[in-house]
């Protein structure tokens, strides 16, 4: 795992815009049913992570306006909630990222939430480039920080390790400081021991 100082990362000097993955109508990245991005190459290789091929700055391939069409089209759908940003590194993707917020926003205004998976905490990108904090700033809801394998737990909602936090932007840079979502609610139990459950 890598800790960048401050404005260390320039998605300019990474970003290939590559995206690895679209996936339409799914339910496990985000509240309700999404639209979910996923754009190639992360810098934070963290241990454990389930995502490891896309690391690559060139895996999949060039994002292109038939995609970006293609995401609106889909959010059309009054029971799709919104769109989630992932992969890979979204704030090291920034053009590709903004390209798609922007066009959101455009064309639902607010009517759709946007979130967004990071690599780095909310603490960090405000000490970010210009490009990194407009993205911050045009999301709704960011699960930040590494993937810390040995504070993996499989109780939590919406992210893989302790460390890692489900933060309401809006209310967040309003007030300078970190705002936990307030629907964040973790489970007693995880879906291993669930599923051993029904089966003893």
């Amino acid at each position: 795992m890598r800790n960048p100082k401050p404005k260390e990362w320039l998605a300019q000097d990474f970003s290939q815009n590559y995206v690895a993955d679209y996936k339409a109508f799914n339910f496990v990245d985000g509240e309700g049913v999404r639209n979910s991005l996923y754009v190639s190459g992360c810098l934070f290789a963290c241990e454990g992570c389930f995502n490891q091929a896309i690391q690559n700055f060139h895996y999949g391939k060039p994002f292109t306006k038939e995609l970006e069409d293609k995401i609106i089209e889909d959010l059309r759908h009054n029971h799709v909630q919104g769109l989630t940003l992932l992969g890979g590194e979204p704030f090291l993707n920034t053009e590709v990222c903004l390209t798609v917020v922007d066009r959101v926003h455009q064309e639902f205004g607010t009517k759709k939430d946007i979130w967004s998976w990071t690599g780095y905490t909310f603490e960090e990108l405000l000490l970010e480039t210009p490009d990194k904090l407009e993205l911050l700033e045009k999301i709704d809801i960011l699960v930040d920080g590494r993937f810390e394998l040995e504070k993996r737990n499989l109780n939590l909602q919406f992210r893989g390790s302790s460390n890692q936090r489900i933060i309401d932007v809006k209310k967040s840079l309003a007030a300078g400081q970190a705002v936990i979502w307030a629907k964040c609610t973790d489970a007693e139990q995880s879906y291993e021991q669930i599923q051993k459950a029904k089966l003893i």
